[in-house]
């Protein structure tokens, strides 16, 4: 589950730095975007969860909240491609005047694991 959460983390590290070519250090990017690890555990336990059963279907949502933080988000699959599914991330932090929009994909692997990839 800790290694879920931290691929999960780098990615997001990754896909926030990917237009400026400049690596951060993930507390940073945490920081910028208003949301707290347990935000992130949130986030990633809704994706999970979303993905657990059968392949899901573009269009599907599933919303989340941290009820201790305020942060909260839906997650949307946008397209299905041969073992991936690309998610759209919606994120609205706490006290932020607008919502974030990240996106990531997870690819199935040989065991049937949904892992997140660039």
């Amino acid at each position: 589950m800790t290694a879920r959460i931290l691929s999960t983390l780098v990615a997001i590290c990754v896909l926030a730095t990917a237009s400026t070519g400049q690596a951060k250090p993930l507390s940073r990017i945490i920081a910028e975007m208003g949301l707290t690890p347990a935000d992130f555990n949130v986030l990633n336990a809704a994706s999970t969860a979303m993905l657990s059963g059968s392949t899901p279907q573009v269009g599907e949502e599933r919303v989340w909240t941290n009820d201790e933080t305020g942060s909260k988000g839906t997650i949307r699959v946008r397209d299905v491609r041969d073992n991936c599914v690309h998610l759209q991330h919606i994120i609205q932090p706490e006290g932020a005047d607008q919502p974030r929009e990240v996106r990531t994909r997870r690819c199935r692997d040989a065991s049937g694991n949904w892992i997140l990839t660039p």
